[in-house]
């Protein structure tokens, strides 16, 4: 996205915007899951805030920070709107869209520090868009509720409340105890191999006893199942039927990390197939979860 300020805003306007680019990007993500809709909440944001600094009648902003964190959480807020309403004719599972990270480089590295891991971005999907950004707002970036009950409009005792009824759904579900990730990716290595290999006793050792397989494919991409599929067995019989359905020319994998989880990503030539991110188990050893997002829209970003 390109940010120009209409009518040859100052620079130093456009500068101080884009030096908040990466949070705003990162609160909004988290808040919504796609990429798309980030990227059009942070356009609406820009247009307000050179707007803002192209009225000669507007008073200082005193801080900037808080200005378009507030900006960027109610746009975010009235976005949910529409993409809860696409979310409810979508074909089969939704997944969050995948970020791919460069660990060089600075930015992303700010992205993944500040994302959420895919499993969180699943369970965020079961609140209301209030506690969802109260979450993100308090426990990712760590604004007190006072603060937060300030960008949202809220008192801060329906704030806290909302904060409690977050925590309450992402207790539910079996907590996170993250692996080494040098030890959750070479677990993501062993698990791509033995599908590509074929290799059904080491699929079978890699994953949980009780590995959940989820598949976004939107209706347009390849999917075996269009509900989450539960057990070793059931999951290793999919990935060894996806195997045989690869194309003759043989695929690519390529090793990345999407925000704080290993991923293998599948390319076919220069052609992304899927995005497959994967969940250790407590231990770290076996794979508890896997999200394989193969809807080609939510793969137009990687390369």
């Amino acid at each position: 996205m390109t940010y120009r300020a209409p009518h040859r805003a100052d620079d130093e306007v456009t500068e101080r915007f884009l030096s908040y680019r990466e949070l705003l990007f990162s609160v909004v993500y988290n808040m919504l899951g796609s990429v798309a809709d980030t990227e059009d909440v942070l356009q609406e944001v820009w247009l307000a805030w050179a707007a803002r600094h192209r009225d000669p009648h507007a008073p200082p902003i005193e801080n900037a920070r808080a200005y378009l964190v507030r900006a960027a959480a109610n746009q975010a807020l009235a976005r949910r709107v529409e993409v809860s309403r696409r979310r409810e004719t979508y074909v089969g599972p939704w997944l969050p869209e995948p970020i791919v990270v460069d660990e060089d480089d600075a930015a992303s590295a700010l992205v993944r520090k500040e994302s959420l891991s895919t499993a969180v971005l699943v369970v965020l999907e079961s609140l209301s868009p209030l506690e969802r950004a109260v979450f993100v707002l308090h426990d990712v970036f760590g604004f007190p509720h006072t603060e937060i009950g300030d960008i949202l409009g809220r008192t801060p005792a329906a704030v806290r409340q909302a904060a409690a009824r977050a925590r309450r759904h992402l207790h539910s579900p079996q907590p996170r105890h993250p692996a080494d990730p040098e030890i959750r990716a070479q677990v993501t290595e062993r698990f791509a191999e033995a599908v590509l290999g074929g290799d059904l006793p080491a699929l079978l050792e890699v994953l949980a006893p009780d590995v959940t397989l989820w598949t976004d494919s939107g209706g347009r991409g390849p999917a075996r199942s269009l509900r989450p599929v539960h057990g070793r067995e059931a999951v290793a019989a999919i990935f060894t039927a996806v195997a045989a359905d690869l194309p003759s020319g043989g695929v690519d994998i390529r090793y990345r990390w999407v925000a704080g989880d290993p991923c293998a990503l599948v390319f076919s030539g220069d052609s992304p197939l899927a995005a497959v991110v994967i969940e250790p188990d407590a231990g770290g050893a076996r794979i508890a979860a896997i999200y394989s997002i193969t809807n080609p829209d939510k793969l137009t970003g990687i390369r």
